[in-house]
């Protein structure tokens, strides 16, 4: 007998907060309709590495995450305070120790997280850690992994093609749209000024571009790392 889809639990894990509504938030405002249980992991700041930040910036971060996750309708699980773009530096152990407290304890069925590809440092790592905390074992409740595409982090990364972010999931998110970009404008120090791809205008192009390559209007588009029928 399948599960009751509104019982589906989905797991978010970023590095930092606004990397789930610019990465999936249409993804996730689409589930928290279905009833889906969401809840988001963050681990950097998200400011530290920056010349010139403060306390009251980390705060502010932190209360633009808060009105992000009541837009698209989740919960952060938990929010750690590691420095921004350093997390090379961290053992790689340490947060897949992490990331595996909360697999136990919250056992999702979906996991979403980013592309190990990514320009930023932070992001390969996370999904490094993200691939080993969920790797294949017997009674294991993940059924899917998806890795998503951040603009000017997966963007701006140039490698060989096979080593870059190949979408070959696409959700249409014509209804969703404008949720991820209420949820993005919470954190106006993100946004950057057209033609940037981080712009209000850009993440809408984006959304159109994976649209046209969909057959709708806006689209998100991930890359199914593991993908498992369980019945």
């Amino acid at each position: 007998m399948f599960m009751n889809q509104s019982k589906k639990k989905i797991l978010v894990i970023v590095a930092h907060t606004d990397d789930e509504s610019f990465g999936c938030g249409g993804l996730i405002k689409k589930f928290s309709s279905k009833k889906y249980k969401i809840r988001a992991i963050s681990f950097t700041n998200g400011v530290s590495s920056r010349n010139k930040y403060f306390e009251k910036d980390i705060k502010n971060r932190k209360n633009n995450s808060l009105k992000a996750s009541k837009i698209l309708g989740f919960k952060w699980l938990k929010q750690y305070n590691y420095p921004d773009n350093q997390l090379d530096k961290i053992s790689l152990l340490e947060i897949i120790k992490i990331i595996e407290k909360h697999k136990k304890e919250f056992s999702p069925n979906i996991v979403i997280t980013h592309n190990f590809y990514d320009l930023n440092v932070d992001h390969r790592i996370i999904g490094e850690a993200v691939l080993t905390a969920f790797r294949p074992e017997p009674n294991s409740k993940c059924e899917e992994i998806l890795t998503f595409e951040i603009p000017s982090a997966t963007d701006f990364r140039m490698l060989k093609r096979s080593e870059n972010f190949v979408p070959n999931y696409f959700v249409n998110i014509d209804k969703f749209i404008n949720f991820k970009i209420k949820a993005i404008k919470t954190y106006k120090g993100e946004i950057k000024k057209k033609p940037h791809s981080r712009s209000i205008e850009g993440v809408k192009n984006l959304s159109k571009i994976r649209g046209n390559q969909s057959g709708v209007k806006f689209a998100e588009a991930y890359e199914i790392i593991r993908k498992i029928e369980k019945k």
